[in-house]
């Protein structure tokens, strides 16, 4: 009799994704769906999509899920959590979502030391609107809105979301991984599952930051833009443990700025 070494997650719908060939969200929302298929919770999940490409994310996720208005994700996921504590509740969030319009609810989010979980997508654009700068967007990077690249004396530094909110006494676990590579897939399925693991604890906020391809915008190959990610974003986004308050240490982040 054959073993099954994969199969489809009993949490992700059998839709047809929307994003563009080599996009990273249907990695992830693979790593989502059996992060909560293998820990049993399916039953009692939550999801708030985001405004961005994910927005149709309750198309492909088969749990409860409650759409939010633009970068209000954290601030419904704490309405949510608090109104019903024995729920898992995650955000799942783009750049443009969580590090532009909705930087104030996900930073107080984590200041206050909700008991939620936030998945943040990071491509370093804005994908759904065109290519345009986002907040993680690196110097000299080009987009639609820098093409030239981006310029510190104009447009400012990229937002690194990991290392400030690590500095939060109410984050209690912070990692960046990046979806580049198998080995680094396996590292985000662990990062998530530890974030649920933390809120299900009751330890406080969680967020897993992934570094995530975006070929149609970068015009790049999907293969090119493994590359993009290990030898250009990682080195501006370093992966790594950035916080571990629960109990459970990993290995920390090699270099921080």
């Amino acid at each position: 009799m054959a073993k099954i070494v994969f199969k489809h997650p009993e949490s992700l719908k059998e839709n047809i994704f929307h994003y563009c060939p080599g996009c990273g969200h249907s990695i992830v929302h693979r790593l989502v769906a059996e992060v909560i298929d293998e820990m049993g919770i399916r039953g009692v999940t939550i999801g708030v999509p985001p405004a961005g490409c994910a927005v149709l994310a309750y198309n492909y996720f088969d749990v409860d899920m409650i759409e939010a208005l633009h970068g209000r994700g954290p601030a419904m996921a704490t309405a949510i959590k608090r109104c019903l504590p024995d729920r898992l509740v995650f955000s799942y969030q783009g750049d443009g979502d969580l590090a532009a319009i909705g930087i104030a609810e996900s930073f107080h989010a984590a200041n206050r030391g909700e008991n939620i979980s936030v998945i943040f997508i990071n491509n370093a654009v804005y994908g759904m609107t065109g290519g345009q700068m986002a907040p993680t967007t690196m110097l000299n990077q080009r987009s639609t809105t820098t093409p030239a690249g981006r310029k510190q004396a104009v447009d400012g530094y990229p937002v690194k979301v990991s290392e400030i909110f690590s500095q939060l006494d109410g984050a209690t676990y912070v990692e960046r991984c990046a979806v580049s590579s198998p080995a680094g897939v396996n590292k985000t399925k662990k990062a998530i599952r530890k974030a649920f693991q933390c809120q299900m604890a009751g330890l406080g906020f969680s967020l897993v930051e992934v570094l995530s391809l975006c070929p149609t915008n970068w015009k790049l190959s999907s293969v090119d833009s493994c590359k993009y990610i290990d030898e250009v974003m990682s080195k501006v986004f370093p992966p790594g443990v950035y916080k571990d308050q629960t109990g459970q240490s990993g290995k920390t982040a090699e270099a921080r700025p």
